[in-house]
């Protein structure tokens, strides 16, 4: 069985009358890369600073492995925050920069230099150290914190939208290596986010945070493939929603009904289209609108039962041309029943909200 690494019992934090924090439950594993992803105000930065111990809890218990850290300050946690604006000191080196806590820590000169050479090493910075942080790259410079974080090996290493000023092509880039560092280190990470992307592409495991609660917690293929509310469908990644009588019409069952963009077929309507045992749903509609996103193409349809959903397809089998003819023109969309995934809870409508 896996130890824990962080437990979170009945944690709740108040700033006054909001609940930024409400009641959580929560255990993170033992060398886990764990993401909490939500909104802005959704509760999962302020869980962050609970753990830091850069904000002191209303209620309940935070533990770290067996320990009760509830009270402790944050310099005497096992823990490390690496931040997205780095606080890097310009005036020193890389390599001094990274030995920084060490040197805090009276860590014996030969001892820090080795640690924060091998840090450097892990964080694809070897031979930099004598380096200014101005001669760095936006992306040397975030593995610069890292490594100044990893080098006081912490038990847990605490995330704060570390990549958020990169641009999109190094963020990415990141995503991929700040994994494989995770891996190699065999630390638990705990990453704050409100890109899904980030979380589906780096995590053993996600919490989609909602005002303060988790509302899904999940492998990040379960998360997308099972989301277990509206609000997760709608957060991570796009979905189409169906219920009510648009539900009745196009499922053939009440409910609430969840399916992905790229799980529906898009088709002129003079095709055949057998709705039959064979596990077809077919929704007759009007393109109203064509969106080109380069390796692919989003297509909105109102469907003849009303509402309008989102067709997403590879940029392969057609040109852009031929689909941006598309508006205004009868199609016929097909998805296989067993994409759809069933909401356990009712999607308020437009009356019941008035």
């Amino acid at each position: 069985m896996t130890a824990t690494a962080i437990s979170l019992r009945g944690v709740s934090k108040h700033f006054g009358p909001v609940r930024a924090v409400d009641e959580l439950d929560l255990e993170i594993a033992d060398g886990e890369f764990f993401s909490m992803l939500g909104p802005s105000g959704s509760g999962k930065t302020t869980v962050l600073r609970l753990i830091a111990g850069f904000e002191d809890p209303t209620a309940g218990t935070i533990l770290l492995g067996e320990d009760d850290v509830t009270r402790r300050p944050a310099f005497a946690r096992d823990v490390n925050t690496v931040f997205q604006d780095y606080a890097i000191f310009p005036h020193m080196t890389v390599l001094q920069n990274v030995e920084y806590g060490l040197r805090v820590k009276k860590v014996a000169k030969a001892e820090r230099r080795q640690r924060a050479t091998e840090a450097l090493e892990t964080v694809r910075l070897g031979g930099y150290g004598e380096r200014r942080p101005h001669q760095l790259s936006g992306g040397q410079r975030q593995r610069v914190a890292l490594a100044r974080a990893l080098v006081n090996r912490p038990k847990v290493l605490l995330l704060d939208e570390p990549l958020g000023a990169l641009d999109l092509k190094l963020r990415r880039e990141m995503q991929i290596e700040l994994k494989e560092i995770q891996r190699e280190v065999g630390i638990t990470f705990v990453f704050v986010t409100h890109d899904q992307e980030e979380a589906l592409t780096m995590s053993d495991r996600i919490a989609v945070f909602n005002e303060g609660r988790i509302e899904q917690l999940a492998t990040p293929v379960e998360l997308y493939d099972q989301p277990a509310s509206a609000f997760v469908a709608g957060f991570v990644g796009t979905s189409n929603l169906l219920h009510g009588e648009a539900a009745r019409q196009v499922v053939g069952e009440d409910g609430t009904f969840v399916i992905r963009p790229e799980k529906v077929g898009l088709g002129p309507e003079s095709q055949d289209v057998p709705a039959d045992a064979a596990g077809l749903c077919v929704a007759p509609g009007v393109v109203r609108e064509v969106v080109y996103l380069g390796a692919s193409t989003s297509t909105v349809v109102e469907l003849d039962a009303g509402p309008t959903m989102t067709v997403s397809h590879p940029n392969t089998d057609t040109t852009i041309d031929a689909a941006l003819e598309r508006r205004e023109q009868r199609v016929v969309l097909t998805w296989r029943r067993d994409h759809l995934v069933r909401l356990a809870e009712p999607v308020a409508t437009e009356k019941e909200t008035a």
